[in-house]
């Protein structure tokens, strides 16, 4: 990769101007730009010289110009040749998300760009929305249509896709499908109509696993045109849940060439609340707080629970549940939604957390104080309401549910061995998630069903431990306590989840390459392809079954999430049917779980379908599909 400083390079047309000039340079194969250090990096095997020189001829000065092929060359902005910046100097700092009011036929403005922000004493780089992380709340009203205009001002090419939202396909945000990418310095014109209420979210969907990652998130709250729709609260807060890999006061590196953290996607060790490691919120006594929770991280999923609170569930990914129902705990996987009221009827000091089968996380500190809240709102919490929407529903669930599937969609991995090319001698094959299952032949874990890895015997100690030097202990993040449960490994005593990244440097090492995740057709007569001609038409209803087979290198939990073709209802999980119905456009499948979803298709256009597990999209399991308009 070839890095040329030019001090002179201050905006988008600065850009234009120099990008017409290297990509005439013979062997340039990508540009991209860093206006925060001003910095351009190229690739291909371009002469540093001509670059250089394509740059002056354009009228601007070069102060550094380097050219390597080593990955670990460093930048002037910093990190390494081969990895996205981690520099802070020159940034702007951080500010909080506001929230923007939106009303019909209304115009916003997002810009994408770098920030620094505080992470407990540590000054970190993150991309923001006009300067915040998460970007601005977007409030609107449903039936409206407003106007976003994006502008590229961070590192890499960029999309916008409105997550959940049924918009006209040519804004869902898809690169090369429904638009071409955003180049660095470019813009792009989104129209969004809203026809329906509830909570969606906004992210970017060309290397999300980076972008993403990084702080490229926020959410959209639609108001409904029923004023009933919702029970009263006192007052709404939105809490995007995230988590962050912070190593050597930064950002875990990003490769700009490849994503890593492949096989269980990256966890993060702190936990991000609204962007923030330590959210403190204050409540008056006796108030009705309305939760909007969002799951903006890679791949950790979050189990939402406040003791001494109640919990009232009300609402998920589009809108609100067929029927309320008090909760002790919401599970919410990767880019899933949940709507919980929460009555903080006494004043006091709680704690919102995330707790898995063997630890206990701090979300967010809440102050009660002794100042009560009106008007009150105690009766009308008590009350548990149905939504008349879902009636016509449960009625047909049972048919459904017993009718064949329409098309079957399989996760499978595929998963090389990364320590096969070292092995030398005699070897061991070994689980990396659990070390006490050690053969001497090929073969897959009789625990969790994943792919045994190869190990030299010298590297398991007693013959049931394998060893730092391969598989490290599990990244916790911090503010974590020891809860008792479960059996100390991510699939939380055989619930089908990953809590953790229990093999942290056989993960780090995994990249595209070497992990390979699939969604296969098994519906009758596919074989063992990829559902590469799903035809559809709006005003269908489609059964898909979900099957996240064991059978597989790695099996683990997947988000599914479809794109706004249409919204789904789940209809069961292997077998059972769903107690409480919600709209939906993600659903998780734990490991070996079948889950049967009913699709009302309803928006033409080639829409896609994917895991929402960064990592694993990047890795191969997505899919595009085709739904025609009704004639």
């Amino acid at each position: 990769m070839i890095s040329i400083h030019v001090p002179a390079m201050t905006g988008r047309r600065c850009v234009r101007a120099i990008s017409a000039r290297v990509h005439d340079v013979p062997g340039v194969q990508t540009l991209e730009v860093d206006l925060a250090t001003k910095t351009i990096h190229v690739t291909g095997p371009a002469d540093p010289t001509a670059v250089a020189a394509a740059i002056e001829a354009a009228g601007y000065a070069v102060q550094e110009s380097t050219g390597t092929t080593s990955p670990a060359a460093t930048t002037p902005a910093g990190g390494t040749m081969d990895n996205f910046s981690t520099a802070v100097v020159g940034l702007p700092g951080v500010t909080r998300p506001p929230v923007v009011e939106l009303t019909d036929g209304e115009s916003f403005h997002l810009q994408q760009g770098p920030v620094a922000k505080q992470l407990r004493g540590t000054t970190v780089r993150m991309l923001g929305y006009n300067g915040s992380v998460p970007g601005p709340t977007i409030k609107v009203r449903q039936g409206s249509e407003v106007v976003i205009h994006v502008t590229n001002e961070t590192d890499i090419d960029t999309t916008v896709h409105w997550h959940g939202l049924r918009v006209e396909n040519k804004y869902d945000g898809v690169p090369h499908e429904t638009q071409e990418p955003i180049p660095v310095a470019g813009s792009f014109t989104y129209r969004l109509q809203f026809p329906d209420p509830g909570l969606y979210w906004y992210h970017p969907h060309i290397r999300e696993d980076y972008a993403q990652e990084m702080g490229l998130y926020g959410n959209i709250l639609v108001e409904p045109l029923d004023p009933d729709y919702w029970p009263p609260a006192h007052r709404d807060v939105v809490l995007p849940l995230d988590d962050i890999l912070i190593e050597d006061g930064a950002i875990a590196p990003f490769s700009r060439t490849e994503t890593t953290f492949s096989a269980m996607g990256r966890f993060g060790n702190v936990l991000l609340v609204a962007g923030e490691p330590d959210l403190a919120l204050t409540a008056s006594a006796g108030e009705v707080v309305r939760l909007w929770l969002t799951n903006t991280a890679n791949t950790r999923v979050f189990n939402v629970t406040l003791p001494g609170a109640r919990m009232k569930l009300i609402g998920g990914d589009s809108g609100r549940v067929e029927r309320e129902e008090f909760v002790s705990e919401v599970l919410i996987a990767p880019s899933e939604r949940a709507i919980v009221d929460v009555l903080l009827d006494r004043p006091g000091e709680l704690t919102l957390e995330h707790r898995t089968p063997d630890h206990i996380y701090q979300l967010a500190s809440i102050s009660v104080t002794n100042e009560r809240a009106a008007p009150p709102l105690r009766d009308s919490f008590e009350l548990l309401r149905h939504a008349p929407e879902f009636e016509d529903e449960r009625q047909q669930l049972d048919g459904w549910l017993a009718a064949a599937p329409d098309k079957i969609l399989a996760a499978v991995a595929e998963m090389e061995d990364p320590f096969e090319d070292q092995a030398a001698g005699p070897v061991a094959y070994a689980c990396p998630m659990h070390p006490d299952v050690v053969r001497d032949q090929p073969g897959h874990c009789p625990k969790c069903g994943m792919k045994l890895m190869s190990a030299h015997p010298g590297e398991l100690v007693g013959g049931h431990d394998m060893g730092h030097a391969m598989f490290s202990a599990e990244h916790v993040p911090s503010h974590a306590q020891a809860d008792g449960h479960g059996d100390g490994h991510g699939d939380g005593g055989g619930d089908g989840i990953e809590w953790e990244d229990d093999m942290v440097e056989m993960n780090r090492r995994s990249t595209t390459t070497n992990m390979r995740w699939r969604l296969v057709d098994r519906t009758a007569g596919s074989g063992d392809r990829p559902p590469v001609d799903w035809r559809f038409t709006v005003g269908e209803r489609v059964k898909i079954r979900l099957v996240n087979e064991m059978e597989s290198d790695h099996p683990m939990h997947h988000p599914i999430h479809l794109h706004g073709a249409g919204r789904f209802l789940v209809l069961g999980r292997d077998g059972v049917p769903e107690r409480n119905l919600v709209w939906k456009d993600t659903v998780l499948m734990r490991t070996g779980q079948t889950v049967d979803i009913l699709f009302d298709v309803s928006n033409p256009g080639l829409w896609m379908a994917h895991c929402h597990i960064a990592e694993h999209m990047h890795s191969g399991m997505m899919f595009s599909f085709t739904v025609k308009p009704l004639s």
